[in-house]
């Protein structure tokens, strides 16, 4: 199964065939682990992959449910799902991303920018509607002081658990696609840094048992960030389409107003208040103090630095239009001044040519032949 096409072989476990057979290599290990099922032998080990552990079933009313809770054992499904991640992105990256830019011609700078809009398109329109409706089916919305009673939500249902893992598989994987991806330099530093502040808010809700907030905040970022996206890939294929970053930026700041109001009332005052204070790790509870203030600082440096950033860019924004409209103005006045072409002899007055000095001029004599 070939993601690239294979316009040049380069010699086996160099740099440039690691890059161009990347995903090839990744869906071979795939295949070996699904093979171990067949075998009694590698049955137990390959399991321990691709589906979730540390279930526990309890009876109900309604009959036997499955929850989970997290443990070590994750690690090894969060790698399996990592290189099932891998080859998706070059799929994506292969069947649509690459015949988009074959038609568009952008420039190197606009081609790497457009991959990394695309790929994160498709990312947070599936990662949006999947934990809108785990919201839904779960009943928080429609509930929002579950987002904090009965603290620490350690068991955790199987859609709940599955979405968790996927989704620190997918930024863990953003790490190496930084290399198999040939980002520019320039580029390395911005996207480090929102790769890490993602794995580190997802990892932290996950393990601190916040999963239920963690849901509800990961839905608004990932809205918003869907919007910024269409918005750019609307902006590379043609520069006058800007319409679509008005609406990113009212949903940003929303966003941001969101998730610091859910985050003080879910933390600074829903858990504050709970009866089930202290630290015990054998429950999973981390209802101390100094961990929601942890938290709420957290949260509060992320949100103050994101909007920092998004007003440095509505400002260079602006200064681009007035920029431009300057311009405009300019060269409109240019041409609204230039001056006419005047007649050698002078200029037409009544359809008389007439001198500079206000005179007819002399007529010529013709000799007779």
């Amino acid at each position: 199964m070939a993601f690239r096409r294979r316009n040049k072989s380069y010699p086996f476990f160099s740099q440039e065939f690691l890059i161009q057979n990347h995903a090839d290599i990744v869906f071979t290990l795939v295949i070996f682990i699904l093979i171990g099922l067949m075998f009694e032998a590698t049955a137990k080990t390959a399991i321990l992959f691709i589906q979730p552990q540390y279930n526990v079933t309890t009876l109900t009313p309604e009959g036997e449910l499955s929850l989970y809770h997290y443990g070590w054992k994750d690690a090894a499904t969060v790698l399996f799902y990592f290189f099932i991640v891998i080859i998706l992105h070059a799929v994506v990256q292969e069947y649509l991303l690459d015949k988009v830019n074959r038609r568009l011609h952008l420039s190197k700078s606009k081609n790497t920018k457009f991959n990394e809009s695309g790929q994160l398109c498709v990312f947070h329109l599936v990662s949006s509607v999947w934990s809108l409706y785990v919201l839904l089916t779960e009943g928080y919305l429609l509930h929002p002081s579950s987002l904090w009673e009965n603290y620490p939500h350690v068991h955790l249902r199987f859609q709940v658990k599955f979405f968790y893992l996927t989704q620190l598989a997918y930024w863990l994987h953003a790490l190496p696609e930084l290399y198999f991806q040939k980002v520019r330099k320039e580029e390395i530093p911005r996207q480090l840094q929102y790769i890490s502040l993602y794995l580190l808010h997802i990892a932290a809700a996950y393990l601190l048992n916040l999963s239920r907030v963690g849901l509800v905040l990961l839905f608004l970022q990932y809205t918003s960030e869907l919007t910024f996206h269409i918005a750019r890939l609307f902006y590379f294929t043609d520069e006058n389409h800007q319409k679509m970053f008005d609406l990113w930026a009212v949903s940003f700041v929303f966003t941001r107003m969101a998730t610091l109001t859910l985050m003080f009332l879910a933390v600074g005052f829903g858990l504050a208040r709970s009866e089930n204070q202290g630290l015990d790790l054998d429950s999973g509870n981390f209802n101390t103090v100094l961990i929601r203030m942890t938290v709420l600082l957290l949260v509060c440096l992320t949100q103050s630095w994101l909007l920092w950033k998004f007003i440095r860019f509505q400002l260079r924004r602006w200064r681009e239009f007035r920029h431009e409209q300057a311009l405009r103005k300019k060269t409109a006045a240019k041409q609204a001044l230039r001056p006419l072409k005047r007649d050698s002899l002078g200029h037409h007055e009544n359809g008389v040519l007439k001198a500079e000095n206000g005179a007819s001029p002399r007529t010529k004599k013709l000799k007779s032949p």
